[in-house]
């Protein structure tokens, strides 16, 4: 028996671990660093099935900016974690209707008629000069060429819309105006009030 099963194994119970522990944990700054490790073994997993260019571009693009921007908002953000329990008693049977959803769907498509070596095989020996970066170019932008514009749009849509929720003005909150402050002159900034003086009896 070959030792590439045993890592598999290995880094699957790792992954199923972290990605459980970024749910259940209490603390977010703990549950970022959990997905961390999620996104970490993920690309183990990657390297394993010969994507090493899929597995870069997650260590790199998400744990090396996008976990790196969670971890500074969440950290920067006063976080009231009494208060995101009060709601908890609340949403627990609708959520969990969605969780046994979910649980099902997985039964389906993870099913073992679907699922697992005897169905799929074992991955494919490729050559040395092998490019899955190149069979990846060639899978995107011939047979998924549609489903990959579009993805492009709805995340330049949701782009767009976060930018949007930020940039609405609220009544509570206070903006400078830089035109109105460098437009400031000398008299608006200081004024000489002259008051005759008082006689002491």
């Amino acid at each position: 028996m070959s030792i590439e099963p045993i890592l598999f194994y290995i880094f699957s119970t790792i992954l199923v671990l972290a990605s459980a522990a970024v749910v259940t944990v209490r603390n977010p700054v703990y549950a970022a660093l959990c997905l961390v490790l999620a996104f970490f073994t993920c690309a183990a997993v990657w390297l394993l099935l010969e994507a090493e260019f899929l597995a870069l571009v997650l260590i790199l693009v998400y744990v090396g900016a996008v976990m790196v921007l969670f971890l500074f908002v969440i950290m920067m953000l006063d976080i009231n974690l009494v208060r995101a329990k009060e709601g908890f008693i609340k949403y627990l049977p609708a959520g969990g209707f969605v969780a046994f959803l979910i649980l099902i769907e997985m039964a389906v498509v993870l099913g073992p008629e679907n699922f697992g070596i005897e169905v799929t095989g074992e991955p494919l020996k490729h050559a040395a000069d092998y490019s899955n970066t190149k069979e990846l170019g060639v899978a995107l932008y011939t047979h998924y060429a549609y489903p990959f514009e579009i993805a492009g749009a709805l995340l330049l849509l949701a782009i767009v819309a976060a930018i949007s929720l930020t940039m609405r003005r609220r009544p509570d909150s206070k903006y400078q105006d830089p035109a109105e402050q460098v437009a400031v002159k000398r008299e608006d900034r200081v004024r000489l009030v002259k008051m005759p003086s008082e006689n002491k009896q």
